[in-house]
């Protein structure tokens, strides 16, 4: 019986070399001032390029869609020729990448909005942790959330083009697709749960109401890209950034469910951290029957990411319970990790101290399996920052 892992996959225009997927890695390493892409991003991006999709760090549509120090943009022109300069060697290594588009909302800080404004959200619901941002010493740092301005209904069109307008660009850039981020707690997951949106209008209250802004999106960004080239997360049952609702099995039967008028790409699924295991202190009961009722719902490609590893990839393709797998941590430290599962070889541990900004150094310089063979030279730091 062949591994379905390495088997190739039709995913719209595209015929994807095996099954994984790299995940969206938010790395906090873009370029200064302006969060512009580099050639050490490229260089990042064209390591992993032998996944069978990569999707793109985390993107902010706008200035007001930022809420982290050092993560890229995809809303000016300079901003454009850095990703396309990311797309070109990705494509030079033989990979494939589509664009995550990002808007916060809430989870920002007023020091990194345009002229210092409040950040934007459903409701004027302040979550509980803390933002990342750049101290007057340009130092990053940690710093309480605020309470967030609730957006008016005339904004709504604003916050579609916001989108539009970063499709249309990442077009510009030479990215293969996008995938459109609705998960995790961000500006369209807030419209989507009751903990974060207590709007009484057309964009609050019924699911219906609260699922409005995420179709808008869609329908606009597939005006730009055409739906085969375009993707959707969504983090049912998350609970990351203070997210939640009070009937989650109905809020996502409806959205799987509209999201199938529009044949996308794909839908990919962040499942709670070892939502698999009973065995573990984290397992929700609740998740494998949302997963089983996505699965029912939605009727397109499904990628699933949440803590796999090679076991339980091929178990979960071999079952049917999705067409993907996405992974994180493991494409961080292993670039070349589909051949490393090929081979049963030993994975390199990450270095979590390097997960979020910094250079080089547990960026790009995580050896592969030729390299540690001596058949292909080890990626020089000092080379690699000034590159």
């Amino acid at each position: 019986m062949n591994n379905p892992i390495f088997e190739p996959y039709a995913l719209g225009p595209y015929k994807l070399k095996n099954r994984m997927v790299m995940a969206p890695l938010t790395r906090s390493r873009a370029g200064q001032p302006g969060n512009v892409p580099t050639d050490l991003n490229a260089l990042y991006y064209a390591q992993r390029a032998s996944a069978g999709l990569i999707i793109s760090e985390a993107t902010q549509v706008s200035q007001q869609g930022q809420g982290y120090a050092w993560t890229p943009g995809i809303h000016r022109p300079d901003q454009v020729v850095g990703w396309r300069s990311v797309a070109e060697a990705v494509h030079r290594a033989g990979g494939l990448i589509f664009m995550q588009l990002w808007h916060v909302g809430r989870i920002s800080h007023p020091a990194l909005q345009p002229d210092g404004q409040l950040p934007v959200a459903p409701s004027a619901i302040r979550p509980s942790g803390t933002a990342f941002i750049v101290n007057e010493r340009g130092e990053g740092e940690m710093v309480p959330f605020v309470t967030p301005r609730a957006m008016a209904i005339e904004e709504m069109p604003y916050i579609v083009k916001q989108y539009a307008h970063g499709a249309s660009n990442a077009l510009h850039a030479g990215l293969d697709g996008v995938e459109i981020h609705a998960a995790n707690g961000y500006l369209l997951d807030q419209f989507l749960n009751t903990s974060s949106n207590h709007r009484t209008d057309e964009y609050g209250g019924p699911v219906e109401n609260r699922a409005r802004l995420l179709m808008e999106v869609v329908a606009a960004v597939c005006r730009v890209w055409g739906p085969q080239r375009v993707g959707v997360r969504l983090s049912p049952l998350g609970s990351f950034n203070d997210m939640g609702d009070d009937d989650p099995e109905a809020l996502f039967r409806h959205v799987a469910e509209q999201l199938n008028r529009f044949n996308l790409a794909y839908l990919h699924i962040v499942e709670p951290e070892m939502a698999r295991d009973p065995a573990s202190p984290s397992f929700d009961p609740r998740g494998p029957a949302m997963m089983k009722l996505i699965r029912a719902k939605y009727s397109g490609t499904l990628i699933v990411c949440g803590g796999y590893d090679y076991r339980k990839a091929v178990a979960c393709l071999e079952e049917g319970r999705a067409d993907l797998v996405a992974f994180g941590r493991l494409f961080i430290a292993n670039p070349d990790l589909p051949e490393r599962f090929r081979q049963n070889a030993e994975l390199n541990p990450p270095d979590e101290s390097t997960y979020y900004g910094g250079g080089a150094k547990g960026y790009v310089d995580y050896p592969t399996l030729k390299q540690l063979r001596g058949e292909e030279p080890m990626t020089a730091i000092g080379t690699a920052e000034k590159s």
